[in-house]
């Protein structure tokens, strides 16, 4: 399986498909979240249950708007989220009622991030909204930061792979709850 281009990869999630793209740290799966469909081929992929719940990421807050009860986060915690993105967080934050359970799993909090990488931020400017985001991996294997052994475990379980470096962390994006300030995954 080759790269891909943004401008591929956005035809192919409109069409429910999964694609692998780099992000700050490691490869990564996304789909269109509100696609039940791609979100449980996504699910298939990585051998993961749906209880556990996805992340999302996002170019810019206002595309998480939809997925988050923005009027359930606390005033004092707002500056803390907003400052931190772009960047290498992922928050925790009160699910809105319409999020999809697909991707909330059995929480009532859904888990997005605002990414600084520049990969994530054309797919989702291009495709004008937010993308599933979790790790190319099988779950409970190692996640993969290099572009071959991506191809070789996952290539051909993916319509496409995004082109594009990695963005140079040494670890996937910290998790942390924005109600209680816990640190989830560090």
């Amino acid at each position: 399986m080759n790269g891909c281009t943004v401008a591929t990869a956005v035809e192919l999630l409109q069409q429910g498909e999964v694609i692998s793209y780099p992000t700050e740290a490691v490869y990564g799966l996304g789909c269109d979240p509100d696609n039940e469909a791609a979100v449980l081929k996504v699910l298939a992929v990585k051998q993961r249950p749906v209880e556990k719940g996805l992340i999302l990421v996002a170019a810019t807050y206002s595309q998480l708007l939809p997925y988050v009860d923005d009027k359930a986060i606390p005033l004092e915690k707002r500056y803390q989220i907003i400052s931190s993105w772009p960047g290498h967080i992922t928050w925790v934050l009160p699910a809105s009622k319409t999020a999809p359970k697909w991707i909330t799993g059995q929480f009532n909090s859904i888990a997005v991030r605002v990414s600084a990488h520049p990969v994530v931020q054309q797919l989702c400017q291009q495709y004008g909204k937010p993308l599933v985001s979790t790790s190319a991996n099988l779950a409970g294997e190692p996640a993969i930061t290099d572009f071959q052994q991506l191809q070789a475990t996952l290539g051909l379980k993916v319509a496409c792979i995004v082109e594009g470096a990695l963005g140079g962390s040494a670890q996937p994006s910290q998790i942390r709850d924005a109600i209680s300030g816990q640190v989830v995954r560090s």
